[in-house]
């Protein structure tokens, strides 16, 4: 499936465009501090059993593994399904190592059991851009290597 067939569907209204911008700003924010990249994507249902199968995927079709520091972040959330999960590229996953990936979801799942959506989202983006700051810092050279807007799937 090429990117154009896979991102070019009637974006699904989850979301108010308030809570649209909350988030993306929520990455902008956390960018700022860090070269790493963060991407969130949205979509209804996960075509997988495991939602960090999708994640990969997706983390392959919007080039993020492309990153000079390889240290790209996929939050990834199907909506209806009620699944969700983080990938980081080798050089983030590295550093952190699988335990704060777990932590993560926990906390976020925890939010979401509270139906605190977009706190738990805009939580979550917070940490990530937090541990990308200790790890690969802002350097003044430092490029947006990918978009900062939410990805919004089937």
């Amino acid at each position: 499936m090429n990117l154009l067939n896979l991102f070019s569907r009637k974006k699904q209204s989850f979301f108010t465009s308030e809570e649209e911008e909350r988030m993306v700003e929520a990455i902008r924010s956390a960018e700022l501090q860090t070269s790493g990249e963060i991407r969130l994507f949205v979509e209804s249902k996960c075509s997988y059993i495991n939602p960090v199968d999708r994640a990969i995927e997706l983390f392959g079709e919007l080039k993020m593994h492309e990153t000079k520091d390889r240290n790209a972040v996929i939050l990834y959330i199907a909506i209806k399904d009620r699944q969700m999960a983080i990938y980081g590229d080798q050089g983030i996953h590295q550093k952190l190592g699988q335990e704060f990936w777990n932590n993560e979801v926990s906390l976020i799942l925890s939010e979401f059991n509270k139906h605190h959506y977009v706190d738990g989202i805009c939580k979550i983006l917070g940490d990530i851009g937090g541990a990308l700051k200790e790890n690969f810092p802002y350097d003044r050279e430092d490029l947006n290597e990918l978009p900062d807007g939410i990805v919004f799937g089937k």
